[in-house]
């Protein structure tokens, strides 16, 4: 199975294709994808999806793992991102990809430990969890990767953010348990 993890953004957006049913996780690849700012925001938005939709064909992969909605101060910012969400995601379902969302908290938590992690602090756990010498480029793309590898643990299912109320003692037992640990 591969994951796509997206972290979308409106000047960049981080992308990362992950192998998940070998152990280790193979990464394919993982990079950003730059909007040209010099474009109005609706051809920013066609580029973002237009390289997408060159690297999707590339990997076909078979389930999209992106960073959900978060607040932001600026509702102009806030707006692009969604559109470019939205396009993102219907990309991706026109490919019959499933769809995982989960919050910049939950994937912090998930590939930390601390739901208040720094960028850097996850960049340097998620190249360690995915026994990689370096990642290169910005930390969009290690944001990428993190969220694929949150989907690929399947520890981390409760963490979804369309499913926020899992998070009882009952369902981390049954999580650890589907994990193979069985000292709970």
């Amino acid at each position: 199975m591969i994951v796509l993890g997206i972290d979308p953004g409106s000047r960049t957006t981080g992308y990362a294709f992950l192998k998940i049913n070998v152990s280790p996780i193979q990464v394919l690849e993982y990079g950003v994808i730059k909007a040209n700012l010099q474009k109005t925001a609706e051809y920013r938005i066609l580029d973002i999806v237009s390289d997408l939709e060159l690297l999707i064909k590339k990997y076909k992969p078979n389930a999209l793992s992106m960073e959900g909605i978060f607040y932001a101060k600026n509702v102009k910012t806030a707006l692009l991102l969604g559109h470019i969400r939205g396009a993102i995601l219907l990309t991706c379902l026109k490919q019959g990809m499933s769809y995982h969302e989960y919050s910049p908290k939950s994937v912090k938590l998930a590939v930390t430990g601390r739901g208040g992690a720094s960028k850097e602090s996850v960049a340097h756990m998620i190249q360690a969890h995915l026994q990689l010498k370096e990642i290169s480029g910005l930390l969009d793309a290690s944001d990428a990767l993190a969220i694929a590898w949150t989907h690929a643990n399947p520890i981390t299912e409760i963490l979804k953010t369309n499913s926020p109320k899992k998070n009882n003692k009952q369902e981390w037992k049954k999580l650890l348990l589907n994990a193979g640990i069985k000292d709970v």
